[in-house]
């Protein structure tokens, strides 16, 4: 098992990620998630299709909340040839609670919580907390990572636009 120190911190305090480290031009590791329905879901399930992958700690706290709006807001201008997904540790029921309550539905959300498969697969399982980083992946049609922003703070929002850019690119 692959431990990374030092590349993220929590409010300044220094953590360690596990799992495999993936970079820019790799093809993007196949995982297992579940959605809200309970129902696994891979990321072969969107072959051919561009993505946007936001991992997030949790969707009940302010900056992924701030965050997980926010590409639901862009993904209505992205039209249906893109997807866009926000995982994270949460339980899926949880999951779906706060997507109704947000009333978040142009993104899927998916929940990491059972196998960790997403965050070992991506190097960003956090060792102390049992929470993904704050990360954002974008994954193009033919499954290669294209962009990745790794948040150093993961208290801090990540960088929307040069997401959004990079996916521009691959569509």
């Amino acid at each position: 098992m692959t431990e990374r120190k030092g590349l993220v911190t929590f409010k300044g305090n220094p953590l360690t990620l596990i799992g495999k480290e993936v970079k820019v031009g790799d093809a993007a590791p196949d995982f297992t998630a579940l959605a809200n329905d309970l129902s696994p879901i891979s990321l072969s399930s969107f072959k051919g299709k561009p993505l946007i992958i936001s991992s997030v700690p949790s969707l009940d706290t302010p900056v992924c909340d701030m965050s997980t709006r926010r590409f639901n807001q862009e993904a209505t201008a992205l039209g249906s040839d893109v997807t866009i997904l926000t995982i994270s540790m949460d339980l899926p029921f949880a999951q779906a609670r706060w997507c109704g309550a947000a009333g978040v539905q142009n993104i899927m959300t998916l929940s990491d919580h059972r196998d960790a498969s997403f965050g070992m697969a991506y190097g960003l399982l956090i060792k102390e907390l049992r929470l993904l980083a704050r990360a954002v992946f974008v994954i193009d049609k033919n499954g290669k990572i294209q962009y990745l922003q790794l948040v150093p703070e993961v208290a801090q929002e990540p960088d929307y636009d040069g997401a959004l850019d990079a996916l521009k690119k691959v569509k």
